[in-house]
């Protein structure tokens, strides 16, 4: 595994595609954003033959055991909304695209943080299928399912292979949810988005209306290269793919270096848990170690330079 980028990595190009100072403050005030063209039309194009190679067997390795709550599309699953975890473990050829220092260097500036790691990565595809109910992924926040994980600074890069618009899914945003106050959801971390169905719109409804808040929906409109980023605590969801052609995507869950393990207990006395607890190796403390460079690699290391202008 190559060292992490630092900011002698990025050449004056790419430093003026960083985020300004009034990027960084958009995104703490909405919860979201989207960037300039960080991967070339070569790096996407190889993102949509490595994800072809995938599913149709290529690995570069396989996960050691299958955690209790793991997303795995396999071809018997069928015409589905395909989801696979790992990605950044199982393809190399993916990783690589993955760990662009630029794209770290963008996240290192949303989040104010001098390391950036990845936590967790989904290869995603979604079929063009206007009726197919698996497409239609409820409001949620991430921050939800990371109950283990003690830092309140991570965020996800959403990463299209392609130009993505509202026809085809896109991921889309409620403006400024970042900032609201939860409401007691009994536990919420217990089930996965797709389970919560017609819930989540009324959960969101009633969020919004304890915190005097209005819902406002942005769908993400991506150029090719481009990428979306929303903070943990942002909600989002998509729509159908009403689109002739699969919306193909990746998730790229990405940890400041802050974090690490905590136990939380959830309201029937058991312990929240993650997929990694049963992969990474374990701290001198005997925890799970979300560091671990086998699946959490670091992709940005040190203070992100300022953007060039």
């Amino acid at each position: 595994m190559s060292a992490p980028a630092d900011a002698s990595t990025l050449t004056d190009e790419e430093r003026a595609l960083l985020p300004t100072d009034a990027d960084v403050a958009f995104y703490a005030e909405h919860g979201w954003y989207l960037s300039q063209k960080l991967f070339t039309d070569e790096e996407t194009a190889l993102l949509r033959s490595a994800s072809e190679e995938f599913y149709a067997g290529a690995r570069s390795r396989t996960l050691p055991a299958r955690p209790p709550r793991l997303a795995y599309w396999t071809p018997e699953k069928g015409a589905v909304q395909r989801h696979n975890d790992y990605i950044h473990y199982e393809s190399d050829e993916i990783a690589r695209v993955l760990r662009k220092p630029l794209l770290g260097a963008v996240a290192a500036r949303l989040a104010r943080a001098d390391r950036i790691r990845v936590f967790q990565s989904t290869l995603i595809l979604k079929p063009p299928s206007a009726e197919e109910p698996s497409n239609v992924v409820p409001w949620h926040f991430d921050r939800d399912y990371w109950a283990t994980s003690s830092s309140e600074r991570m965020l996800t890069a959403f990463i299209p292979f392609h130009t993505c618009d509202e026809r085809m899914g896109t991921i889309t945003m409620i403006d400024g949810s970042h900032r609201w106050q939860e409401l007691d959801r009994d536990a919420v971390t217990a089930r996965h988005f797709v389970e919560l169905g017609s819930d989540a719109e009324s959960v969101l409804n009633r969020t919004a209306q304890a915190n005097g808040a209005e819902v406002r929906k942005v769908p993400m409109v991506i150029p090719e290269g481009h990428v979306s980023f929303h903070h943990c605590r942002t909600y989002h969801g998509s729509g159908a793919n009403l689109s002739t052609e699969p919306r193909r995507a990746i998730s790229l869950h990405l940890q400041d270096g802050g974090n690490h393990h905590r136990a939380f207990p959830l309201a029937d006395g058991t312990f929240a848990t993650y997929n990694h607890d049963v992969l990474v190796r374990r701290t001198a403390q005997g925890t799970p170690d979300y560091a671990d460079p086998e699946f959490c690699p670091v992709v940005w290391d040190g203070q992100p330079p300022a953007p060039v202008v």
